[in-house]
């Protein structure tokens, strides 16, 4: 890995990754405390009609996937607010819209030579020194607004009615952390795709919360599972010549699945244990 990094699409790679480790760890812990995980996935695929409305008029990718995934997230933030025994149907519909919208869309650009495949699996080793700096303005405010507003997030996310009783602003801040993932969303693309990103946002928080007694500290094993799995699967990818986003997504789903099977041997182990000391006591 090391006479990789002599290479800077690699170092830029390393870098983004680490940047949206910090954004995932973030958000994805809010995302997986609040159940909101479906409202990401709908918000990260309706984003690929920003896409095709970025090239159909020809204005740059990030303004055009970043307004359509803004917009996309406000509905389905009123919808779950004012409707949420029909928001899984409304964010379905918003979900296949959009993805419809941007494949009509491409199909009317005239001579579009996009590469649709970075879009949908990511193309972290593409990435360019402008979407680093957008990348660290975007982890820097997550940070920042989290910081700020961490009481309100942590009250909200455990018990909702509690929250609005200590005069919370439950609403106005639902729609921000709506519009924070969709943010996150858009940059988390760049590295591993719009199919993917729903992964890189739940894996490290579901891992983290079972060694975590606090938001804070679900938020901080998440930045460090999340930049674990991506360096190692930029490792693994650049080794056997393997797609990156996809390789990413793959350690982090080994570290999901090795996680599960811990929890069942720890299981096993303690009732076996209490089985013995009974049959002892006897």
């Amino acid at each position: 890995m090391l006479e990789a990094l002599e290479f800077e699409f690699m170092r830029n790679a390393l870098m983004a990754g680490l940047l949206v480790s910090v954004i995932c760890g973030i958000i994805g812990t809010l995302v997986v405390v609040n159940r909101i995980v479906f409202i990401s996935g709908g918000v990260a695929h309706a984003a690929y009609g920003g896409i095709g409305l970025a090239c159909f008029l020809g204005i740059p990718y990030l303004l055009g996937t970043l307004g359509f995934a803004l917009l996309t997230a406000m509905i389905m933030a009123a919808v779950t607010l004012k409707a949420r025994h029909r928001s899984d149907t409304v964010i379905g519909v918003l979900w296949a819209t959009g993805m419809a919208m941007g494949i009509i869309l491409l199909d009317m650009t005239p001579g579009y030579n996009v590469d649709l495949m970075s879009y949908l699996f990511g193309s972290i080793l593409t990435v360019p020194g402008s979407d680093l700096r957008m990348m660290l303005a975007v982890s820097v405010v997550t940070a920042l607004i989290t910081c700020f507003f961490y009481n309100d997030f942590l009250t909200m996310s455990y018990d909702e009615e509690f929250a609005q009783v200590r005069g919370v602003p439950v609403k106005p801040l639902y729609f921000l952390l709506l519009g924070m993932i969709a943010v996150s969303v858009v940059m988390i693309i760049r590295v591993v795709g719009l199919i993917l990103v729903i992964s890189l946002l739940t894996i490290p928080p579901y891992i983290a919360e079972k060694y975590s007694d606090s938001l804070l500290g679900m938020m901080l094993y998440s930045v460090i599972l999340s930049a674990l799995f991506t360096v190692i699967g930029l490792w693994v990818s650049y080794h056997f010549n393997l797609t990156s986003g996809a390789t990413i997504i793959m350690v982090g789903a080994v570290g999901f699945f090795t996680s599960v099977m811990g929890d069942r041997l720890r299981h096993w182990y303690a009732l076996r244990k209490k089985r013995k000391h009974d049959v002892s006591s006897v």
